[in-house]
């Protein structure tokens, strides 16, 4: 595989490798796509979960278990209180 990188990359993973940080170029990108392949999977994690969580929502809305938009401020502002006298 041929990759083309901007000057500023370049420089950057040559700067890791002479720092001793990595051994080589390749070092660095495979890390690098380690990494980003880790966060691509976190991001999803959460997105999965936020899907989980709204689903649960609908399904309580579905259900008829809802609360007026002013107990759910209120709720909001007790437990901010709480939080701040803990």
């Amino acid at each position: 595989m041929n990759v083309s990188l901007p000057p500023e990359l370049e420089q950057y993973i040559a700067a890791k490798v002479e720092k001793g940080t990595y051994q080589s170029a390749s070092e660095v990108v495979r890390d690098g796509l380690r990494l980003l392949i880790e966060r691509d999977e976190l991001r999803q994690a959460l997105l999965d979960r936020l899907n989980v969580d709204i689903q649960a929502g609908l399904d309580e809305i579905d259900r008829g278990q809802t609360v007026s938009s002013g107990e759910a401020f209120a709720s909001v502002r007790r437990l901010s209180r709480e939080r701040r006298s803990a």
